[in-house]
C-alpha cells in the first residue's frame, strides 16, 4: 500500500483536491468566487511544489502503471501549465456560476492524462485517454450562454469518438497480432507483418487527431474559436503535451522495430502539417483561430523531432513542449485578459494597443516572438534542438522545409505585432487593468520565455532523464 501511495502520488493529490472542491459544492455554506479561485491556486501550487519531492521509479499494478522520473517530470510540465492557465483565469472566473465545477473538471482531466502518461498497458492507456476527453468536452461547452461554446463542445466530443475508434480499432489488431496489452511486451511480438502496419496506422491516425496534425486537424480552429479562452489554452498546451508525450514513449519503446516504416510516415505528416497550419494562419483575423493554426504548425515541427527516433529526439520534444507552455500561456493570457474585459478577439481590435496597455503589449510580443523562434527567447533553442533532432536522419529537403516554414511563420506572427505597436486606432482598446493573479502568470510566462532558452541545464537534465528512453 504504501508502494502504491507513493508511486501514485501525483494522481492522489490530484484527486484530493477534486474531493475537496466535491465537498465545497455539496457544503451548506456557498464560498464567494475570489476565494475559491485563491483556495484553487494555492492547492495547485502545492501540487506543483509536491510533483519536486519523494519522485521514485516503479510498476505496480501487474505492469499496467509504471513511473519514473522522465514521467514525473512530464506530469510536473503540465501541472505547471495548469497552475499558469488557472491564474490567468482569474479575470473570467470570478464573475462565474460554476468555478468549482470548472476545477472539478479541469482537474479530472489533468487526472486522466496523467493515468495515461503512466500506462504501461494498452487498456490503462484507453481509460486515460477517456477520462481526460469527455471533462474537456464539458469544458468547451462552459460558457453556457454562448452557441459558439456548445458548438465547440459539439464537434470536440464527435471528433474525440472518431479518433477514439480507430484508436481501439488499432489496438484490437495489435492484441490479436501480438496476444498482449502490455507495451513492453507488445515490442518482442512485432514482425512487420500488413496487418500490424495497417494496425499502427490507425494508432497513427488516432494519436494525430489528439494533436491536431494535418490531415486530422480540421476540428482544431472550430473548437478554439468556440470554447473560452482558458479552455483554448489547456486544449493548445495540456492537452497536446499530454498525448505528445504518450506519443514519444510509444514510438521509441513500442514501435522502434518498425522505426524506418514511421519516420517516412511522420515526415509526410510534418511536412504537411508544418505548411497547412502556417498558410492557414496567414488568413486569419480572429486571434484565437490564428494561434490555433499556429499551434497545428507547432505540431509540425515536433513531429520533426520526433522523426529523429533518438535520445536527442526525445530531449528536444520534451524540451520544446515546456518552451511551448510558456509561450503559448503567454500569449492566451493577453487573450484572455482582453477578451474577458472587453469581449473583443480580432487583430484588428488590437491595432494601437501598445498606447494603451504596454504591459499586455510586451507579453504577447515575447510571446509571439518565442513561437516564431526568434533569438535570443526559448522559442529559438526549441525549434533549434527539434531540426537537429530531424536532421539525424540526413534528409537535408526535410530540413530545409522546416526551416523555410519558420520564416513564414514569422510573417503572420509579426501581422499582430505591427497591429499592436504601429498602426493607429481611433477606437482602440482602452486601459486595462489587470488583476495581480493573471499579472504574475504572465511574469512568469515571459520570464520561462528567456531564462529556459539560455539555461542551458534544464536541457542537459531533460537529457540526462531521458537516457535509454
Amino acid at each position: 500500500m504504501n508502494e502504491i501511495l507513493i508511486l501514485m502520488k501525483s494522481e492522489w493529490v490530484l484527486l484530493l483536491i477534486i474531493i475537496i472542491f466535491l465537498f465545497i459544492k455539496v457544503g451548506s455554506t456557498e464560498w464567494k468566487n475570489e476565494n475559491l479561485l485563491y483556495l484553487a491556486n494555492i492547492l495547485l501550487l502545492i501540487n506543483f511544489i509536491l510533483g519536486f519531492v519523494l519522485n521514485t521509479d516503479g510498476i505496480i499494478f501487474d505492469e499496467m502503471f509504471k513511473t519514473n522520473s522522465l514521467i514525473c517530470l512530464e506530469k510536473n510540465i503540465l501541472n505547471l501549465g495548469t497552475l499558469l492557465i488557472s491564474l490567468q483565469s482569474y479575470h473570467w472566473l470570478k464573475n462565474h456560476k460554476h468555478v468549482a465545477e470548472f476545477y472539478m473538471l479541469l482537474l479530472s482531466t489533468l487526472l486522466g492524462m496523467f493515468f495515461m502518461i503512466s500506462s504501461n498497458n494498452l487498456l490503462m492507456f484507453y481509460l486515460g485517454l477517456e477520462l481526460s476527453t469527455i471533462p474537456l468536452a464539458a469544458l468547451a461547452n462552459f460558457d453556457l450562454h454562448k452557441r459558439q461554446s456548445s458548438e465547440a463542445a459539439f464537434k470536440l466530443i464527435i471528433s474525440s469518438a472518431l479518433s477514439s475508434g480507430l484508436l481501439l480499432f488499432g489496438i484490437s489488431l495489435l492484441y490479436g497480432t501480438s496476444g498482449t496489452l502490455n507495451l513492453s511486451e507488445i515490442s518482442q511480438h512485432l514482425n512487420g507483418s500488413n496487418l500490424q502496419l495497417f494496425a499502427f496506422i490507425l494508432l497513427l491516425a488516432g494519436f494525430a487527431f489528439k494533436i491536431s496534425a494535418v490531415p486530422f486537424h480540421l476540428w482544431t480552429a472550430d473548437v478554439y474559436e468556440g470554447s473560452p479562452v482558458a479552455v483554448t489554452s489547456y486544449l493548445s498546451v495540456i492537452s497536446k503535451g499530454a498525448v505528445l508525450f504518450v506519443f514519444v514513449s510509444v514510438l521509441y519503446t513500442v514501435f522502434k522495430s518498425l522505426g524506418i516504416a514511421w519516420q517516412n510516415m511522420l515526415i509526410l505528416l510534418s511536412v504537411l502539417t508544418m505548411i497547412i497550419g502556417n498558410l492557414f494562419a496567414i488568413r486569419q483575423n480572429n486571434i484565437k483561430r490564428l494561434l490555433a493554426y499556429s499551434s497545428i504548425a507547432q505540431v509540425g515541427f515536433i513531429l520533426a523531432g520526433i522523426s529523429g527516433c533518438s535520445q536527442l529526439g526525445t530531449t528536444s520534444v520534451i524540451y520544446f513542449i515546456l518552451i511551448y507552455v510558456f509561450s503559448n500561456l503567454g500569449a492566451f493570457g493577453v487573450v484572455s485578459i482582453i477578451s474577458s474585459t472587453t469581449g473583443k478577439e480580432t487583430i484588428s481590435d488590437y491595432k494601437g494597443l501598445y498606447k494603451s496597455n504596454p504591459f499586455l503589449s510586451w507579453t504577447i510580443t515575447i510571446a509571439l516572438f518565442s513561437l516564431a523562434g526568434i533569438p535570443p527567447t526559448a522559442g529559438f533553442f526549441g525549434k533549434f534542438f527539434l531540426i537537429m533532432s530531424a536532421a539525424q536522419n540526413g534528409n537535408y529537403l526535410f530540413i530545409s522545409i522546416a526551416a523555410l516554414n519558420m520564416v513564414i511563420s514569422l510573417y503572420y506572427y509579426l501581422i499582430l505585432v505591427k497591429a499592436i505597436f504601429m498602426d493607429k486606432n481611433e477606437q482602440a482598446i482602452e486601459k486595462i487593468h489587470v488583476p495581480i493573479l493573471p499579472k504574475i502568470a504572465m511574469l512568469i510566462c515571459t520570464a520561462g520565455i528567456i531564462i529556459v532558452g539560455l539555461y542551458g541545464e534544464i536541457y542537459e537534465y531533460i537529457f540526462k532523464l531521458s537516457f535509454g528512453y
